[in-house]
């Protein structure tokens, strides 16, 4: 245990920014591009499951999950006027444990009759979450990490990418935090533009939200809630990725990824990568 958690701390003390002396060191240079792959493909859900609470494993219930116009779309217009609790996830087929994820999305129309006060304009990007055949029939979310997208009311400052912890803890500024949800630094986006998040994730170690380029939030150590009385859970070293239905209609037109398990273990590499890759400022465009 001690050498993983060694190398995990080296790793984050990289990519939070300790310098590297270049005097001496023959550090390898990385790959000239690195290039998203598509999770979405455009043109249909191959790849992806759903689970919706009340209804078994990849049960569409009320086509909540379809694909028009080339997006993902996330639709109550079948469910009898009523959402009943019925949060739903879409699982994309493989999980990942080092990587950065881009997607871009925008909320649409209004929200269901019945969907809950703080799910008004709420979606997210669930992030080293369990497998969904692990989840049971009436389970609400997957245990993971969610990036929260929100969308502004209107009416006052309302952030997004942020985030909070269904069945997890976290640590940020040293400490273990225990709190559901906790705010990002985001500005608030209103209407119905598109807007870009991107979220780096590294195994066990550190996970960053962007916002249109912008960092807006960063914490360490993803877990497990703990058991037995303990302070800190299991670390998270990796899990699915899905996008989230709570009772307002969201787009999502694009998902894609960048793996980067193969820098994992060359902390000075994946430091390189990682500030190639956030050098460039990608905003979606409206």
């Amino acid at each position: 245990m001690k050498p993983k958690l060694t190398i995990s701390i080296f790793k984050t003390a990289l990519i939070l920014g300790m310098p590297l002396l270049s005097v001496g060191f023959n550090i390898p240079e990385p790959p000239a591009k690195v290039k998203w792959t598509q999770l979405f493909n455009g043109k249909d859900l191959k790849d992806w499951k759903v689970k919706i609470r009340k209804h078994d494993l990849n049960d569409n219930f009320g086509n909540t999950f379809r694909v028009e116009d080339g997006n993902i779309e996330v639709r109550y217009d079948q469910y009898a006027n009523k959402f009943d609790s019925q949060y739903g996830h879409l699982f994309f087929n493989k999980p990942y444990s080092h990587y950065l994820i881009g997607v871009e999305y925008r909320f649409v129309g209004d929200q269901i009759k019945d969907g809950p006060g703080w799910a008004y304009r709420n979606s997210g990007v669930m992030v080293h979450g369990q497998d969904p055949t692990t989840m049971t029939k009436d389970q609400e979310f997957p245990n993971s990490i969610e990036v929260q997208l929100l969308g502004g009311a209107g009416n006052g400052e309302r952030s997004t990418a942020n985030l909070c912890t269904p069945g997890t803890q976290f640590v940020l500024n040293g400490k273990v935090i225990k709190n559901h949800c906790i705010e990002s630094r985001s500005k608030t986006f209103n209407g119905e533009q598109w807007v870009r998040v991107e979220v780096l994730v590294l195994g066990d170690s550190l996970i960053v939200h962007y916002v249109n380029g912008e960092e807006v939030l960063r914490y360490e150590r993803p877990q497990l809630d703990p058991v037995g009385g303990a302070a800190e859970g299991v670390l998270l070293k990796g899990g699915s990725i899905s996008l989230q239905s709570e009772s307002h209609p969201v787009d999502f037109r694009k998902v894609e990824i960048i793996d980067l398990d193969k820098y994992a273990k060359d902390p000075a590499k994946l430091k390189k990568v990682v500030e190639m890759l956030m050098s460039e400022k990608r905003v979606a465009k409206n």
